[in-house]
């Protein structure tokens, strides 16, 4: 294999990775400055899309694994919310120190029961998205100033940056898979 085959086999794969996690980076950067995004998350979401962008490898590589992904993103996220109401009346009930681990029995039994059904399955993916809303809620939706939103519109931003890394997920296998093909086989 002469030089030229040799660096297009072995780190024209690489680049093209890094040139979409750089693109996204960027996308981010410009939303986080440009958009209502700004006024939801400090610094953008891309920390979400990259989250995503991992739960497409792992869901399969696939479209279905996406969809999958992100319906389990939504999922986590309703039951975060539940979490978060579900606490809040076990506090003013009394329980205190106990609110939230009482409320994570019953919102946890429901979320691994999801596994049961194909679409909402992928239960990975389910606690990465709830892990992100309470990222989302407990560190930045509580600082004072611009960060501020409902449950739903924090949501809507996390969901819309699942999607994001979602597409790159697929983005990755589309052009990829056409180099590979034409330098690698």
């Amino acid at each position: 294999m002469d030089k030229k085959g040799f660096t297009l086999a072995y780190f024209g794969g690489p680049l093209i990775i890094a040139i979409l996690a750089a693109s996204m980076q960027a996308i981010d950067q410009f939303l986080a400055s440009n958009t209502i995004i700004k006024d939801l998350l400090p610094g953008g979401g891309a920390w979400i899309a990259f989250q995503a962008w991992a739960c497409y490898f792992l869901g399969g590589c696939n479209i279905k694994g996406g969809i999958r992904a992100f319906v389990a993103y939504l999922c986590g996220i309703v039951i975060s919310i539940g979490i978060f109401n579900g606490a809040g009346v076990l506090g003013g009930a009394g329980f205190g120190f106990w609110a939230v681990p009482a409320i994570l029995l019953p919102t946890v039994v429901i979320a691994i029961t999801l596994e049961r059904f194909d679409i909402t399955s992928y239960v990975p993916a389910l606690f990465v998205g709830a892990g992100a809303y309470f990222g989302i809620m407990g560190y930045i939706a509580s600082q004072p100033g611009p960060y501020q939103g409902s449950f739903v519109a924090f949501g809507l931003v996390e969901l819309f940056y699942c999607l994001f890394g979602l597409v790159w997920g697929y983005l990755t296998i589309v052009i990829r898979g056409a180099y590979d093909a034409k330098y690698n086989s």
